[in-house]
């Protein structure tokens, strides 16, 4: 019932001594039938953990592919450890389809306990993986840095990984970590919306370069784009320092062509295949078939990387989706295992 008072009819509009009229009673319209409540779509569920017998399945899966190979292992430099805290802020991240992940539905599949992560790697053969952690904001780039090192020592076949922002005092974090036995850096453009050519920066790539330390880098505009994403940004810092050995992660996506044509202009540039040529990364950003021939000449200079353990599907799919390639076996060789040795020195 409404709160308002209730309208009086004024005295002259009144009879004298006769009671007021009341209205008829109209008849009430009938109710119409409500529309049925439509379901609302669901979101696809998250993976339910996986049985003993899967994952030994699984794991037997991947070690097949390496034995039609002839590979003695898998090096894979794109893989995320991080504290847990802020993984598991990632991964609310994408449950919630933020903004970044372009509105893409994106079930991690490997939604385990840091050791779990670790053991499952080693399951399926690989040698050496990275722990690709980066920072949003300013302040954290360190923090990291301190965290990784720890990670690091307790995880032997785990790359030694350091991280960098845009902020007074990168360049003295920097040659810490790389003082503390740093072997390849973080960089995620797209994450930290900053220009990779900011100039608080130019230290540190310099140092880099330098040393001769690898910096996986998402630069490019998948799977959305971010005000410096793109090959131009970081064209700009490889113009200032061409010997700096970059690996482009997820191919650059979708901006293929244009990153590799950076490899082809600057020597020590690479890129890494995560998410590409799988049917996920097809579903939004296809690789032009036109780029093939491109593709296999720079044979020695791609890499495995997966994003595990962010993945919306099996590890295996990565590589059954280099295989779909066609680009023969030496090829699969070079990118799955022997390029990775050769930088990180595991030969």
């Amino acid at each position: 019932m409404s709160d308002q008072p209730q309208p009086h009819l004024r005295p002259e509009h009144q009879l004298q001594h006769q009671p007021h009229p009341q209205p008829e009673r109209q008849p009430q319209p009938e109710r119409q039938p409500q529309p049925e409540r439509q379901p609302q779509p669901e979101r696809q569920p998250r993976p339910t953990p996986r049985t003993a017998p899967e994952v030994a399945q699984e794991a037997a899966e991947v070690r097949r592919f390496q034995g039609r190979f002839g590979l003695p292992g898998l090096v894979d430099v794109h893989t995320h450890f991080m504290p847990e805290r802020v993984l598991r802020k990632v991964w609310e991240y994408f449950d919630g389809l933020g903004a970044l992940t372009g509105g893409l539905e994106w079930p991690i599949t490997y939604r385990e306990e840091e050791d779990r992560r670790v053991a499952r790697l080693r399951e399926f053969g690989v040698r050496a993986f990275t722990a690709m952690l980066y920072p949003h904001k300013p302040g954290m780039a360190a923090w990291l840095n301190g965290w990784a090192v720890g990670f690091a020592r307790r995880t032997p076949d785990c790359l030694h990984t350091a991280t960098l922002f845009p902020e007074e005092g990168v360049h003295t974090y920097v040659q810490e970590a790389v003082e503390a036995g740093a072997r390849v850096f973080k960089a995620h453009v797209q994450v930290g919306a900053y220009d990779p050519a900011d100039e608080l920066l130019d230290p540190a790539w310099g140092l880099l370069a330098e040393a001769g330390v690898p910096v996986v880098i998402h630069c490019g505009s998948g799977p959305a784009p971010g005000k410096h994403t793109g090959p131009e940004p970081i064209g700009r810092v490889l113009a200032r320092h061409p010997r700096l050995p970059l690996i482009v992660a997820h191919m650059g996506m979708p901006e293929y062509e244009d990153f590799l044509g950076l490899a082809e202009r600057y020597p020590q540039v690479r890129l890494d295949t995560t998410m590409a040529f799988t049917d996920f990364g097809e579903s939004f950003a296809p690789f032009p078939r036109r780029a093939l021939p491109r593709l296999a000449a720079l044979g020695d200079r791609i890499l495995l990387g997966t994003d595990f353990p962010n993945l919306p599907y099996p590890y295996v799919e990565q590589l059954y989706a280099l295989e779909r390639l066609g680009l023969g076996a030496d090829w699969l060789r070079a990118v799955c295992h022997d390029n990775g040795a050769r930088l990180f020195g595991l030969e």
